[in-house]
């Protein structure tokens, strides 16, 4: 069996477009009226929708390889590197800050050239120790040949199943010299948006690196979208879709790999995919409001800095149920000054008990719309 790496015709990618023609139609409708309905958010809200967006999307892409991140330490960090006040800052390790940073250089800097370099650098920040788990491994450089084959398997050792073999290190510095000055060039004949979905999977197919191939295509992919809008501010996270699609994700890759030099039904698959995430940009853009509409009708209230750190955290995606050693925990302090806190929210009516469950009460929001 061949891949389609090892075909004679390799790299030239074939699609049909008229079976694609209706869904890029679709999708450039819905990016540029997620865009427009953005722009009339206005600067703050534009600013907390984009810090939205970049935390789903680190958090995401990592967890579609298996790396649960902290979703606090994410967000903190993105707001420091965009200069952002939004209180409770805490610190990030040095996982969380290569992630962070490589996803803004790819959608902050998406007008500068992507060149080997830049890869090399996005890589180094992925993997600050040189390891990956307890796996020391080549760092900021292509695979070498003295790590043997790469390929992706699954299954328990010995009974492996071999999903795909990517092309030997002799052969990358060419693919890579190829692909980035066809990424580089201006190419007027392709669509923005099918040249990331190309993007995506052509560098995957190349696996360049001994890991993190994954997430760097998808940061590939996110910076070659921020091109096709011309604009630095993400308000849908590409990665949070794909970790809801996983199984067909990689089932696809599979597919297309094993395949012939038609990617129609990848390209089909992406666009599919990009069209879901627009959809749920407006859940991200919902809760922005909501907490927006929140503040605006408690301003006069009296809250200190612990109430208001753990109200905006409820309202950006707290992991789990807020509990008072959580709260506690949190916002460092003891379990009755925590107990304290949330039962002024009960009586201002902004908290409520969950139904009893477990050992511990949980409290959750009140509904803001009442």
């Amino acid at each position: 069996m061949a891949y389609i790496h090892e075909l004679p015709a390799w790299p030239t990618f074939t699609w049909d477009m008229q079976r694609i023609a209706d869904r890029l139609a679709a999708v450039r409708h819905k990016q540029g009226r997620l865009l427009g309905r953005m722009e009339r958010l206005g600067f703050p809200l534009k600013t907390e929708a984009t810090l939205q967006t970049l935390t789903e999307e680190v958090v995401k892409s990592s967890e579609i390889e298996g790396e649960i991140l902290d979703h606090a330490q994410v967000r903190s960090s993105i707001a420091r590197h965009l200069g952002m006040d939004i209180g409770g800052l805490i610190p990030a390790d040095r996982y969380v800050e290569g992630v962070v940073e490589m996803i803004l250089d790819a959608t902050e800097h998406y007008a500068e050239e992507l060149t080997a370099e830049r890869l090399f650098g996005w890589h180094a920040a992925l993997f600050p120790t040189g390891r990956s788990g307890m796996t020391k491994i080549v760092v900021g450089a292509w695979r070498t040949v003295e790590t043997g084959p790469m390929q992706v398997v699954s299954g328990p050792m010995g009974r492996e199943r071999v999903h795909y073999e990517a092309p030997s290190a002799e052969r990358l510095d060419a693919q890579m010299q190829t692909f980035l000055e066809w990424f580089n060039r201006n190419i007027v004949s392709i669509d923005p948006v099918l040249k990331a979905a190309l993007a995506h999977l052509w560098f995957v197919t190349i696996h360049p690196f001994e890991d993190g191939n994954g997430r760097i295509a998808r940061a590939i992919a996110d910076l070659a979208l921020a091109r096709s809008e011309r604009s630095p501010q993400r308000f849908y996270s590409m990665s949070a879709q794909i970790r809801r699609e996983r199984n067909d994700y990689y089932s696809i890759l599979e597919r297309i790999q094993k395949g012939n030099l038609d990617i129609t039904d990848w390209m089909a698959w992406f666009l599919d995919c990009l069209d879901r995430a627009f959809d749920n940009a407006d859940a991200i853009l919902g809760r922005i409001l909501q907490k927006a509409d929140f503040w605006d009708r408690h301003a006069a209230r009296q809250l200190n800095e612990r109430q208001r750190t753990v109200l905006n955290c409820l309202f950006d995606g707290f992991e789990g149920k807020l509990t008072s050693s959580k709260w506690a925990k949190l916002t460092k302090v003891s379990q009755a000054t925590a107990a304290r806190d949330i039962e002024e929210l009960i009586e201002h009516g902004i908290l409520k008990k969950d139904a009893a469950g477990g050992r511990s009460t949980s409290y959750s929001l009140v509904d803001t719309h009442s």
